[in-house]
């Protein structure tokens, strides 16, 4: 048999291990995994959800895309493996949202 590659969707609370900040879950539905205050995430999934990533670096927001379907993506590079990856923003959750001043922040070191 072939391996799943489903992504299984966790919206739980948990501690940013960058800024120590308490981070709640999702109201309103979605699933959160990074941290709405400094945008870093953790690198633990393969597939998003599995937690079997064995790296644990911290990935580091290094930039923000726009695209037409997903609207704001965050894109994390891990701290220990280099990888890279993207991740949308949270903006219009009922709860706590993605720091916009964050957010523009990272846009504005962009290099022209």
């Amino acid at each position: 048999m072939s391996e799943r590659r489903k992504t299984k969707h966790i919206n739980e609370a948990f501690t940013c291990e960058n800024c120590d900040a308490e981070v709640p879950p999702i109201i309103g539905g979605g699933c959160r995994n990074h941290c709405p205050f400094c945008l870093v995430s953790k690198h633990v999934d393969n597939i998003p959800g599995d937690r079997q990533c064995m790296c644990n670096g911290l990935l580091m927001p290094i930039d923000i895309e726009y695209t037409s379907a997903k609207g704001y993506m965050i894109i994390h590079k891990c701290d220990r493996c280099g990888m890279v990856k993207r991740n949308k923003t949270v903006m219009d959750s009922k709860g706590v949202n993605d720091s916009l001043d964050k957010v523009l922040e990272i846009m504005s070191k962009r290099s022209i």
